[in-house]
């Protein structure tokens, strides 16, 4: 089992990265009184909508670019690094949303619109509460007619204020449903929500009535492999924003000096960027994992997602905590971005769940394993 990046996969990441270094700005986000910047983001949306990323993992049958999960770790890791503002991540989400529960001709018509850029998606699963375990809580979904018809509430959902159309979880009779509706329909109301990141934006949604369209080849299951690749993307997002975190305090450690000395020759910063260096690395790891068990549909896959996000959030936790203590008062400026990196760590931490919800997912998948081979 080889998991050394190829060629293709470096270009990849180089040319992500390349681009980004050049369009992303955190000026705006650099004060006290910042916040979501809508038009700042949808001019960089507008471009990497440009360059086919929402498409990488549609399938070419979709008008998608048909590429690996490990291709997509390769761009998704640079937007971390970044601090991307962009509906990415939402409109992946919506997206998948559709893939595995949609019918073909839903496949056809939505996902070609995402992989050419003109759509633009939301995945609504929370509930008021943030609990994205009862899944279909907050929401109903009733027949009326020919038509399907969505009230209730769901929140925490990513980049809804920027989405075209959202794929809302709803409770249909006790199961769980899956439905497409247009995020400027008559009775949604989006409301944008005051949490940590700012560069990204969360909204609470109040659907009244609302009129839907049915992803109808949903099951049981529908949520998890969604689940799985949502991970996917936390984790790369977090493994990568905790090597430029660490990045960013390893260099200023080279150039601050205090008693005559730079504070990197000192033995416990010395000591406690080495032990978070090391962390890094096996947070990479577990992604490159990851995304190669979900490429190859492999069976340890849902395991090996839940590790990787478990692992990388509490490791982008504990960088950008040390990250700001290395700093040292300036650290905590507004002026400086190690605050936003900060707050994508908590962020990234909680936003499906705690490392403590994934490492209580994967002791209940040992456990099944465990009582299937008794």
């Amino acid at each position: 089992m080889n998991f050394t990046l190829s060629d293709e996969h470096l270009a990849l990441r180089e040319s992500a990265q390349t681009f980004l270094s050049k369009e992303v700005n955190l000026e705006p986000y650099l004060r006290p009184d910042a916040n979501v910047h809508p038009v700042a983001r949808d001019g960089l949306w507008q471009s990497i909508q440009g360059l086919g990323w929402p498409g990488i993992v549609i399938p070419e049958a979709y008008g998608g670019l048909g590429m690996s999960y490990i291709d997509l770790v390769m761009v998704v890791s640079e937007l971390g690094r970044t601090l991307a503002p962009s509906p990415f991540f939402g409109t992946l989400a919506g997206a998948w949303a559709i893939e595995r529960c949609g019918s073909e001709a839903q496949k056809q018509t939505l996902l070609s619109q995402v992989a050419s850029g003109e759509l633009t998606l939301a995945l609504a699963v929370a509930d008021p509460n943030g609990d994205v375990n009862g899944l279909s809580a907050g929401a109903k979904a009733t027949r009326q007619g020919d038509e399907w018809k969505i009230a209730g509430e769901k929140s925490f959902v990513v980049e809804a204020g920027s989405a075209d159309k959202i794929v809302v979880v709803a409770d249909v009779d006790g199961t769980q449903g899956f439905f497409v509706v247009d995020a400027k329909a008559a009775g949604v109301q989006i409301e944008r929500l005051d949490w940590r990141d700012i560069t990204r934006e969360v909204d609470a949604i109040t659907f009244k009535d609302v009129a839907a369209e049915r992803l109808d080849q949903a099951d049981s299951d529908s949520w998890l492999w969604i689940r799985d690749r949502l991970y996917l993307v936390l984790a790369a997002e977090s493994a990568a924003g905790s090597e430029q975190s660490l990045a960013d305090a390893v260099a200023y450690a080279k150039e601050r000096v205090a008693f005559g000395r730079t504070i990197g020759s000192y033995q416990a910063i010395k000591h406690a960027l080495a032990e978070l260096a090391g962390g890094n690395e096996l947070a990479t790891a577990g992604v490159q994992y990851a995304a190669w068990a979900l490429t190859e549909n492999d069976p340890g896959a849902r395991k090996a997602a839940a590790i990787a996000q478990s692992y990388a959030s509490d490791q982008y936790r504990a960088t950008t905590f040390r990250n700001i203590q290395v700093f040292g008062a300036i650290g905590f400026t507004w002026e400086m971005r190690n605050h936003l990196f900060y707050k994508r760590a908590r962020a990234n931490a909680e936003l499906l769940g705690t490392p403590e919800d994934q490492r209580e997912q994967l002791i209940q998948l040992l456990e099944a394993e465990h009582r299937a081979a008794a």
